[in-house]
């Protein structure tokens, strides 16, 4: 297997796992299959079509690549027939939902830094890939955005966006070190779900 097509295989994990996390939230709110559907596919699809939009790579690779939107539907329509035994998978969909994490994040900053952003706006591009379809997803279901309010979500994607763009300063950009990046995401998302940690909130 190419790198290219490994990937491709982990983005479309990736789009899977915050496919289900929508479509979680939608079946939770009571929305018929459509609306379960939509859910998902806005919080698999929503922070990619973002980056395009904002780096002027039109049309978004949601809709330019069959698979990705494919994959979307496909995660959503599962959990809402599913949803019963994907409760009980918890721990496991948490897990995966910070890999995606990882992965979106690096993938967003490298396609901005390629596209000629500027390091600085690169890295809130690449925060925006990875928690844009959260935050769309929240909104759509009536909630305050999560990455909003609670655990370090965001702030975990901004941190490894800033390190994937020293990588590529340092023509660091090789599988190898931007799986490491994606890995030490993931894993500051994860170590903070374990001990509970959660940014700052202004006393009333």
């Amino acid at each position: 297997m190419t790198g290219g097509y490994l990937l491709l295989v982990a983005d479309l994990i990736g789009v899977a796992v915050f496919a289900a996390s929508g479509a979680s939230a939608g079946v939770a709110k009571r929305l018929d299959l459509f609306g379960v559907a939509f859910a998902g596919f806005t919080a698999a699809l929503g922070g990619g079509i973002m980056r395009d939009v904002v780096i002027g790579a039109v049309p978004p690779l949601a809709f330019a690549d069959w698979r990705y939107a494919v994959t979307a539907v496909a995660a959503s329509v599962a959990v809402f027939w599913l949803h019963p035994a994907l409760h009980r998978m918890r721990r496991v969909v948490l897990v995966l939902d910070a890999a995606g994490l990882g992965l979106f994040t690096v993938t967003g900053t490298l396609k901005a830094l390629d596209a000629g952003v500027p390091a600085v706006g690169a890295c809130l591009v690449g925060m925006l890939t990875a928690i844009g379809g959260g935050l769309a997803r929240d909104l759509l279901t009536g909630e305050i955005p999560a990455v909003l309010q609670r655990e370090i979500y965001a702030m975990a994607a901004l941190l490894g966006a800033v390190l994937v763009a020293v990588l590529h300063r340092l023509s660091l950009t090789g599988l190898v070190p931007l799986t490491i990046a994606a890995t030490l995401i993931t894993g500051v998302r994860l170590l903070a779900l374990y001990r509970r940690w959660s940014a700052p909130v202004a006393v009333p």
